[in-house]
């Protein structure tokens, strides 16, 4: 702990001196980042590989291409975010100019979760350093390999006052949470989220919450079910299930579901083979603990698909299970692994409402060719984000903010959001001194009436 309060207290007195806020500075630094993660490329992928089994192409695809992108474009538009934003000023303050100024907060602490160790450090700390923070680090202990080598990058690149990682286990945490911080990005589960909150909340410090929870995906009669099947066989299975906007659940409509699972099994065997625990490119359970937990989950219906597994390897293969209710285990809590239940619809309506009675979801994603079908499901249920006729690539843009609503979260990020997210709003209002009318001061004695004519 007092190496904590004294790494705090040197990034507080770094930041007090006005380093960060050149412009400059902070493109400099990006730049160094990104040719950092480019030079130690082959090292992120081993570490992926060794802590989640992960492919180059996978881990390049989702956890350091998807980086790279976004420094480029933050490095590409920053100065004009940083520039000072005149806004409109009301007729009552003439003569007077109002701005927006874009300011850091000071030190902000990353807390990262395992299931994307590499991206989900890096995509809030480009955020940090773009607005002219200080960051602390701290990792997933599940991740352990990519941890080490973020930590590695960070040290062989930055100075310790300027970005640190902390590594460690739950007392860490807590050791951080203690302390003050102007700033907490959190990625991670609901339930740790509220613990992070209430941290927070004692010291008054503003958070990101970036959770989770239980993501749709419905399927409509009108779907191209082909295409369809497909995109959610990638999506819920890409990382082994292990994502926090993969498809939780799946919804299909009466007049297709034969044909969907018929589609779906065939996309499983032609990603990952006949048999995807000897695929190269199908990722692993991250630990025992969570590979016991869905192992438990198998118990629910009828699996149609997959249902093998093995312990020693911490493999779970694809699975589709079939006469799921909501009473079942499997549907009480967020997944997160390779496990697809199935329920069935015959009416938009009742899906919607269903949906709506549980908490709101991070993502959402509807396969529907029939765009008022998409405007109702767009307008009537609240949730994060998702797509429309595919899952998961909502949150590889640059231009859409990505973020949680309720339950799943708080605040959100990537490319301008996450400048935004990590900058304090400053309004200024710049008053002339070449008439100073005497509306506003009294005595007001019949003001009053003058006064509703201006503000009515």
């Amino acid at each position: 702990m007092n190496e904590i309060k004294e790494l705090i207290d040197r990034q507080r007195k770094y930041f007090e001196r006005g380093i960060t806020l050149d412009i400059n500075f902070r493109i400099n630094m990006l730049k160094v980042l990104k040719s950092a993660i480019i030079e130690n490329e082959k090292l992120i992928l081993k570490a992926l590989k060794e802590d989640l089994n992960k492919s180059d192409f996978e881990g390049y695809e989702t956890e350091i291409g998807i980086i790279l992108d976004e420094i480029g474009y933050i490095i590409k538009n920053l100065r004009y975010w940083t520039k000072p934003k005149r806004v409109k000023t009301p007729i009552t303050q003439f003569i007077s100019k109002s701005y927006i100024y874009s300011e850091p907060y000071g030190v902000t602490l990353i807390i990262a979760p395992w299931n994307y160790p590499f991206q989900l450090v890096m995509a809030p700390l480009i955020g940090s350093i773009s607005a002219g923070n200080c960051s602390i680090i701290k990792p997933s202990e599940y991740s352990p390999n990519t941890s080490k080598i973020i930590s590695k990058i960070i040290s062989d690149n930055f100075e310790e006052e300027f970005i640190a990682v902390v590594e460690g286990g739950i007392e860490v945490n807590k050791a951080l949470l203690e302390e003050k911080f102007d700033y907490i990005f959190f990625t991670g589960s609901v339930n740790i989220g509220k613990i992070v909150m209430e941290a927070a909340s004692k010291h008054l410090t503003p958070i990101t919450l970036e959770l989770g929870g239980k993501s749709p995906c419905i399927v409509d009669e009108d779907a191209d079910v082909e295409l369809a099947a497909k995109r959610i066989v990638w999506g819920k299975f890409l990382n082994a299930g292990q994502t926090c906007v993969a498809p939780d659940y799946l919804y299909l409509h009466k007049n297709i579901k034969d044909d969907f699972i018929k589609n779906a099994i065939k996309f499983i065997k032609e990603f990952f083979g006949e048999n995807p625990l000897k695929s190269e490119d199908y990722p692993r359970i991250v630990n025992i603990k969570h590979f016991n937990r869905l192992k438990n989950l198998l118990k629910d219906g009828d699996v149609l698909c997959g249902g093998d597994f093995n312990e020693e390897k911490l493999y779970i293969a694809p699975t589709i299970i079939d006469n799921i209710t909501w009473e079942d285990s499997i549907m009480q809590e967020e997944i997160f692994g390779p496990i697809l239940p199935i329920l069935m619809f015959e009416k938009l309506d009742e899906v919607i409402k269903i949906v709506n009675i549980h908490p709101k979801p991070l993502a959402l994603y509807y396969f529907s060719n029939n765009k008022e079908k998409q405007g109702r499901v767009i307008r009537e249920i609240s949730f994060g984000g998702g797509c429309i006729n595919d899952t998961i690539v909502h949150l590889a843009t640059p231009y859409l903010p990505f973020g949680g609503v309720g339950n799943s979260g708080m605040g959100n990020y990537h490319g301008k959001a996450s400048f935004d997210t990590f900058s304090h709003k400053k309004s200024v209002l710049k008053k002339s001194n070449l008439i100073d009318i005497s509306l506003r001061y009294p005595p007001y004695k019949n003001k009053i009436n003058l006064l509703k004519k201006i503000l009515k």
